[in-house]
């Protein structure tokens, strides 16, 4: 197999890879894992005193890696076709690492979503604040609502 063959093929397996990374576990008050599903939750009731939009980053804001191995082997993939001898290595390196940093600012990009920010002052009077993903339920200052909570996990619904 010839040299580029090869590493168009890594490129491929690479940023496949990268992609499936950037799955992320969500913040939705919809979304159960399967550990919390059939547990009891403490319910405490209250009402929205305000609503902010927040964004969520699901990795931390620390990126694996992949979309920058990813991007860079593309790069350099890519960069190496330009140009014949020297040339092509020095636009093969060249891709490569402008391929890395595009990679992982991609990855960085994927890894964020929308998410609210709701402070709740419940029927006791104590004020809580919980962050969970924008799942296209509407909350308003003044809504009642119920906190769910089991295990350290904190859900707003209505």
């Amino acid at each position: 197999m010839k040299t580029t063959n090869r590493l168009v093929v890594a490129a491929i397996v690479v940023g496949t890879l990268a992609m499936s990374g950037c799955a992320y576990n969500s913040s939705s008050a919809d979304v159960y894992t399967a550990s919390q599903a059939q547990r009891e939750e403490t319910v405490r009731m209250g009402v929205v005193d305000s609503v902010r939009a927040v964004r969520i980053s699901s990795n931390n804001g620390q990126p694996s890696g992949l979309g920058a191995l990813g991007g860079g082997a593309l790069g350099a993939v890519a960069g190496s076709a330009i140009g014949g001898g020297r040339g092509s290595i020095v636009t093969g390196i060249i891709g490569g690492l402008a391929g890395a940093v595009a990679g992982n600012a991609i990855e960085n990009g994927v890894a964020v979503h929308n998410g609210v920010e709701i402070t709740v002052r419940l029927d006791n009077g104590d004020i809580r604040a919980i962050t969970q993903s924008a799942n296209g339920e509407i909350f308003q200052a003044g809504d009642r609502v119920r906190l769910l909570s089991s295990g350290g996990v904190t859900r707003v619904t209505h």
